[in-house]
């Protein structure tokens, strides 16, 4: 079963709903799953605009923190996974508008600032990243798309501030690009999408590479080496017992 629903809309308007209650938590079959959905877009000419969002409370809780420990092998495969989905969303030729109407924690929040045009809900959820206090390193390509969606202040407040933030915080942060009423919301991001999508495409993708390029290549030049020590902050001392105990406040196994 996919843990990414797909429904399309007037315009060549695909909706991709990640699923995979309760958190929609980030693991390899999330992301083969977007990977999966992703190519299928890409490769449908029927499809000119994405609009990625997650069914229930979530759009994505972030890595889930349940999932057994992995061996060194696994450990790499997800590393790599990560990164390779991270930048088929980011560099996908066609538009893709994030419509966030619930949580957005740590990776989540990567998804949502992945997409090129990013609309929020007014709601009672939260946002955030909030890895530096669970003892999680970031990878490349997550901080890579932080930089180049944020301002170097609003990155550092919350990379390194690592705090959850009600979603009135979005625009002020620059997370969203549009903070909008529930009763408008789904409307207005299926449109933003169909006015985007109905560009010529080749020119779309061609400007969107050029502006994203930069940020590819420094994604793609690390090294295994450098992947690797980005991974070993993971397994400190300290890392550890930061999540074990907010496994504890969650209530999930250790």
């Amino acid at each position: 079963m996919t843990t990414v629903r797909s429904e399309d809309h007037d315009g060549g308007v695909r909706v991709l709903a990640l699923d995979r209650p309760p958190a929609n938590a980030i693991d390899e079959s999330l992301l083969g799953d977007i990977g999966a959905a992703l190519a299928a877009a890409r490769a449908d000419d029927s499809v000119r605009a994405l609009v990625l969002t997650g069914a229930g409370k979530f759009v994505s809780g972030g890595f889930d923190l349940a999932a057994p420990r992995r061996d060194g092998a696994a450990a790499r495969r997800i590393q790599e996974l990560y990164r390779d989905t991270h930048v088929d969303l980011l560099s996908f030729p066609k538009p893709t508008v994030a419509m966030m109407q619930g949580h957005a924690v740590a990776g989540g929040l990567v998804l949502v600032l992945a997409c090129d045009y990013r609309l929020g809900c007014e709601g009672d959820y939260r946002i955030g990243l909030n890895e530096l206090a669970i003892g999680a390193a970031y990878p490349r390509v997550a901080l890579e798309i932080v930089r180049l969606r944020l301002t170097h202040a609003r990155a550092s407040e919350l990379l390194l501030g690592a705090a959850l933030y009600p979603a009135s915080q979005a625009l002020r942060l620059g997370v969203v690009d549009e903070l909008l009423p529930p009763d408008t919301l789904v409307a207005t991001a299926l449109r933003r999408a169909g006015r985007l999508g109905a560009f010529p495409r080749e020119a779309y993708a061609a400007t969107k590479l050029s502006l994203i390029s930069d940020v590819i290549a420094r994604v793609r030049a690390e090294t295994a080496e450098e992947a690797a020590a980005t991974a070993a902050l993971w397994t400190t001392s300290e890392s550890r017992a930061a999540r074990a105990a907010q496994r504890t406040k969650l209530g999930l196994a250790g």
